[in-house]
């Protein structure tokens, strides 16, 4: 997260003039992270006030205000404060269910030896037409991917803190 931010910050400087300084007050529940890059304008020093998480044709994005100090190559520093739009992302879920590595066993029970060797046990759900448990087990592996989903779960989680 902390990389596509100072991507974006990046970003925005290398294609945006700076504009004048807007002030807007976090809510109590905003996570602060903070954010620092250079790009054409100069040196940036900041942090972004997530505010909340929302939905932008199909795709998650985190919503807050980012404020700090522009420094110039002279000297020169110019304060920003913008309510800015993010792309947000989920790493990738798969529908492994378990992954089991047992080591060699050696057992000796009243006279009965008993040797195993390793033992690796995949199970992976495999979803599609009359596939039940494969498409039961993968829907609840994935439960998060729906972007407006998780959304309303991660406001549920801000407003908690």
């Amino acid at each position: 997260m902390m990389k596509r931010l100072a991507v974006a910050t990046l970003l925005f400087f290398t294609t945006a003039a700076i504009a004048p300084v807007v002030s807007a007050a976090a809510p109590a529940s905003a996570v602060t992270i903070p954010v620092a890059g250079t790009g054409s304008a100069g040196a940036f020093s900041g942090t972004f006030q997530l505010q909340r998480f929302a939905t932008d044709q199909g795709q998650l994005v985190a919503t807050g205000l980012l404020t700090g100090v522009v420094t110039g190559a002279g000297g020169a520093t110019t304060s920003i404060a913008r309510t800015i739009t993010l792309p947000a992302a989920v790493g990738d879920t798969t529908c492994q269910i378990l992954h089991l590595d047992l080591g060699p066993l050696n057992l000796d029970v009243l006279g009965l030896q008993i040797n195993l060797s390793r033992i690796v046990l995949d199970i992976t759900a495999q979803a599609g037409a009359g596939n039940l448990l494969g498409n039961l087990l993968c829907s609840v592996a994935n439960l998060l991917n729906d972007p407006s989903g998780l959304a309303r779960l991660l406001n549920s989680i801000l407003a908690a803190l």
